[in-house]
């Protein structure tokens, strides 16, 4: 193994190995070293929320359900809310929402730790 590493050509292919090794790491293992600063916060808590096409005929109907909903039913409102309107934004171009559930919605109750909320994108 040292003769490998005194060689310039094992020197790059432990560089390589390392290299394409890193390369298999997914967005998490980025995410864990962007600041905190850089993560948007609701009620002063993170959530993690994730919004989705409910059919994939009508991309304008979607869902977000958001994890972590124990921390503030207020935050976790907020944070799906937040998420439906960067879904809205990133498939049509805006942020009108006509809800089916949303934040607003009296009887959002956690399951699981989750709430979810629908709707429908309006251009």
């Amino acid at each position: 193994m040292t003769t490998a590493l005194k060689s310039p050509s094992g020197k790059l292919l432990i560089i390589l190995a390392a290299a394409t090794a890193l390369s298999a790491c997914g967005d998490g293992f980025r995410d864990s070293f962007r600041s905190k600063r850089d993560k948007v916060t609701f009620d002063g808590h993170l959530y993690k929320a994730k919004a989705q096409q409910v059919s994939r005929e009508t991309r304008d109907h979607f869902s977000v359900t958001v994890s972590r909903a124990n921390q503030s039913l207020v935050g976790a409102r907020q944070a799906g809310e937040y998420e439906a309107f960067k879904y809205c934004i990133s498939e049509y171009g805006t942020s009108s929402v006509d809800w089916l559930i949303g934040p607003e919605h009296e009887n959002i109750v956690p399951v699981d730790d989750k709430i979810t909320l629908e709707g429908f994108c309006r251009p």
